[in-house]
């Protein structure tokens, strides 16, 4: 793990993709968000949550999201994105990410995404399960 990472307990890289460069040549806004996602997909598999999610028909809904640009990404690149939650609270959490470049050898971008849990059968918020915060709090620690 870089230096850079330390503190993110999912981390993954990826390369940047031709198609995702817009006409000004740089990475398109947008894709940043695609990133974030990726992170945060991750993140959701190294805890269990699509296999939690599909006994309980509860999970996880974007409810906000913001990302601070730093530095333009280009193509070639090669990335590496990090996830760690940040705050708990009853039915939400939030989750921050970052955006290193390794051909800048900067962060790139730094965001935010408000997560809330949604009872899927009954289309209402709820709280997050015993299994998610314990799950949550030991990759936190653990990494």
């Amino acid at each position: 793990m870089t230096l850079q990472m330390m503190g993110f307990p999912v981390v993954l890289q990826q390369q940047l993709e031709w198609g995702d460069i817009d006409a000004l040549n740089h990475i398109n806004n947008v894709v940043y968000f695609r990133y974030f996602e990726n992170i945060r997909l991750k993140y959701f598999e190294r805890i269990g949550m699509m296999e939690e999610m599909q006994k309980t028909k509860i999970g996880p809904i974007l409810g906000a999201t913001e990302c601070k640009f730093l530095k333009p990404l280009t193509y070639p690149d090669r990335i590496t994105l990090g996830a760690t939650v940040t705050e708990i609270r009853e039915k939400r959490l939030t989750m921050r990410y970052q955006i290193y470049s390794q051909k800048l050898e900067k962060i790139a971008a730094e965001g935010s995404a408000e997560i809330v849990f949604v009872d899927f059968v009954t289309g209402r918020s709820c709280l997050i399960s015993d299994t998610f915060l314990a799950a949550i709090r030991n990759i936190q620690v653990s990494g």
